[in-house]
């Protein structure tokens, strides 16, 4: 073969990138996944935030994460913002807890038209909507429903048929708190015990405490505040050992935060659910990361993936 000089400075050319090629800038860099949650205010996110990272720094050759939340549950615009953030971050995947199952996903179909893969966890976007949009993404989180159900039948035990109660509902324009208060009413009505209402506590403590004094003011033979997370059942507590009835109205929340355990021990709080915030926020970066990994679109991805819940009481191991 003859060699020309052009033909030796091609292989030195193809020589030299191969060898740039083995050096980390020019490595095919690792995904980089973004994880948004809703108020770091709330220990259920804190501890799905230090879930995620353990896991990251267990894969750390895998996968890059950037982890945010917002500081007020009800504060979507800031999270928008937030969404649009990691979007210009030029990240792989996104995994949302979203505050609004409708007022979000605008952002997330941008997202999706830059080629982000989404993922969602804990308050499913709304159905409606994303048909709108012409997207599908995939849910990763338990049945909300089901969950509160477990709770619910929990107090019915405590209840006898004609018994008062009243609902301390999330935000109510998102999926997860609409369906808890199915699954409480759920539970309610298979037991014959009354609703006597259903209010928002937003998810807050002090809006949970609010609600929980206002329906006792208002039905004072009430027997039992049913709450949609566990910061508005420690409200919920605060409410009820001021207005002197503890141990006379009881109280059921949702989550397993660590600040409601001794609250199980003693009685002040008769049950509440595990979702297992930890995993939550895993099973969506490994949903991303599995999408990522085999090339998927985002209409290829699964419509749901579920996860567990399961009732926590006193007598819970």
């Amino acid at each position: 073969m003859k060699f020309t000089r052009r033909t030796l400075q091609s292989a030195a050319a193809l020589t030299l990138l191969g060898a740039l090629a083995g050096t980390p800038a020019f490595a095919q860099e690792k995904p980089k996944v973004a994880l948004v949650m809703k108020s770091l205010a709330n220990e259920f996110f804190r501890t799905m935030e230090d879930g995620a990272k353990a896991h990251q720094k267990a894969n750390a050759s895998k996968y890059t994460l950037v982890a945010n939340g917002i500081k007020d549950e009800t504060d979507t615009a800031a999270q928008i913002k937030m969404v649009e953030q990691m979007v210009a971050q030029k990240i792989n995947a996104l995994v949302i807890a979203p505050a609004d199952s409708k007022a979000l996903v605008p952002a997330i179909k941008a997202a999706i038209d830059k080629g982000i893969l989404v993922v969602n966890i804990d308050n499913q976007f709304d159905a409606a909507a994303l048909k709108e949009k012409g997207i599908q993404v995939p849910f990763v989180g338990p049945d909300n429903r089901a969950g509160a159900k477990l709770v619910g039948d929990a107090l019915a035990k405590e209840l006898k048929a004609g018994d008062k109660v009243g609902i301390i509902e999330g935000v109510s324009t998102t999926f997860n708190a609409q369906q808890r208060t199915l699954g409480y009413q759920d539970a309610m009505k298979a037991a014959g015990v009354t609703v006597v209402g259903v209010q928002s506590g937003q998810w807050e403590i002090d809006k949970g405490n609010t609600v929980a004094a206002g329906m006792m003011r208002e039905h004072p033979d009430l027997k039992a505040l049913l709450a949609g997370n566990d910061s508005m059942a420690l409200g919920a507590v605060a409410a009820v050992k001021a207005a002197g009835k503890t141990g006379k109205v009881l109280v059921v929340g949702y989550d397993n935060i660590g600040a409601i355990k001794p609250m199980l021990k003693d009685g002040r709080v008769l049950a509440t659910a595990d979702q297992f915030a930890a995993k939550q926020a895993v099973f969506g970066i490994e949903t991303a990361l599995k999408a990522i990994a085999d090339k998927k679109k985002q209409a290829d991805m699964p419509a749901e993936v579920k996860t567990d819940v399961v009732l926590v009481t006193k007598d819970s191991k």
